[in-house]
């Protein structure tokens, strides 16, 4: 669903060759905890837009209490970790990174940060008081370019390259790269050589622009 904020919108095929797609609540946040619309969820289809038979609710939701999701990626064993904005304005925090599992309740909006109910999940990690504003997220598995296990995703308002370093399906640290050198960072991806690739975002309106903005920028992990 469109809006003015709260749109989600990141993209990505799984290994399993199914479409991932990312929403937000679009500003109406009990979207969230309705299964039969398409607001604040994690959703899969196929490359011709059909429902696979493992869907939780025989229609595109995958996951669900979710406020705005946006980053997507997967680690070495399948499974897929996303990365979601938490709460905004004068108490903006609780950005979180979620191991997504089919059919799941993530809570928004009726728990979020360490909170819990029965039958909804709490986060992996989330950014507490902080803002990191995550976006893209790539997974660098153990022994890739002299990293550990790491989820990496950019950080829009947090101005970072974010590394969650995971251990036994938990994040165990979340450590800052480049913190403000490059200003508010949009994607990041793992390319064929091994690389991360980020772009930054600084003239979408929210953002200082620096000379020569926006950029592609490539960093060997090796020297992070």
């Amino acid at each position: 669903p469109g809006a003015a904020n709260h749109d989600g919108g990141r993209i990505k095929f799984g290994p399993d060759g199914l479409l991932y797609i990312g929403t937000g609540d679009a500003q109406e946040p009990s979207q969230s905890q309705k299964t039969a619309t398409l607001g604040g969820k994690i959703l899969r289809i196929t490359d011709e837009g059909e429902i696979p038979s493992g869907n939780k609710f025989n229609n595109p939701v995958f996951s669900y209490g979710h406020r705005n999701v946006q980053g997507l990626a997967w680690d070495e064993n399948g499974n897929l970790w996303a990365t979601e904005h938490g709460r905004s304005g004068i108490q903006s925090g609780l950005d979180e990174i979620n191991l997504i599992e089919n059919g799941n309740n993530f809570g928004w909006p009726e728990i979020q940060g360490d909170e819990g109910r029965s039958g909804m999940i709490t986060p992996k990690k989330h950014s507490g008081s902080d803002t990191w504003a995550p976006s893209g997220a790539a997974f660098l598995p153990a022994g890739r370019q002299g990293v550990g296990n790491s989820l990496f995703f950019s950080g829009l308002r947090g101005q970072a390259l974010y590394e969650a370093v995971i251990e036994n399906n938990q994040v165990t640290e979340v450590k800052e790269h480049f913190k403000g050198q490059f200003g508010r960072i949009r994607e990041v991806i793992l390319g064929p050589d091994g690389m991360l690739y980020i772009t930054t975002s600084n003239l979408d309106g929210r953002g200082s622009p620096n000379s020569g903005d926006d950029k592609i920028i490539r960093i060997n992990t090796r020297a992070l």
